[in-house]
């Protein structure tokens, strides 16, 4: 039966705060026109993005008494990682050879891969919101570089922001 179900502790709110923190990120990292300390802004937001995550969906899972790493919420996690590990790695890789310009695409493309590929386990707005990052990291690959800031507000910030909202209306929090 566990195994028929699908992985609910998706948390909106968590998503929302996520997005929210996310403009901030993109506000901060706007007015950097160093490459690599605009990089540095990203990525002290990921931490804090997954803290948030982690947190709200630990909260989530408690408030409806399902186990957070046991059968769907396991595949869940194990989907989600490998593309969040690959983009770790690439990012280390592309900014030694400084193709930073490629980070936002990239970025977004394997995140929308990973919650794509984890939202197979969870109800089904989280693949379609997986599915709006992929589409917005490819069009980032091939946008002038000025528009790589912008493409990770909109989507870090508002994918976040909207899907948040609506995950949280339709399925509690």
């Amino acid at each position: 039966m566990e195994r028929a179900s699908s992985f609910t502790a998706v948390p909106g709110w968590g998503g929302v705060l996520v997005g929210v923190t996310a403009l901030i990120a993109a506000a901060l990292a706007t007015r950097i026109r160093d490459e690599h300390e605009w990089m540095y802004v990203w990525a002290c937001e990921l931490p804090l993005a997954l803290c948030i995550g982690g947190l709200t969906m630990k909260r989530k899972a408690h408030a409806a008494e399902m186990k957070l790493f046991s059968g769907p919420g396991r595949r869940f996690t194990l989907s989600l990682a490998p593309p969040l590990l690959a983009g770790a790695f690439l990012s280390l890789a592309l900014t030694h050879e400084d193709a930073v310009d490629v980070l936002p695409g990239m970025w977004m493309l394997l995140y929308g891969t990973g919650i794509m590929t984890g939202g197979a386990f969870s109800v089904k707005i989280v693949p379609i919101m997986g599915l709006c990052f992929m589409v917005l990291g490819a069009a980032a690959l091939f946008a002038p570089i000025n528009y790589g800031n912008l493409l990770m507000a909109i989507g870090f910030g508002g994918l976040h922001i909207v899907f948040g909202i609506i995950i949280a209306r339709r399925h509690g929090g």
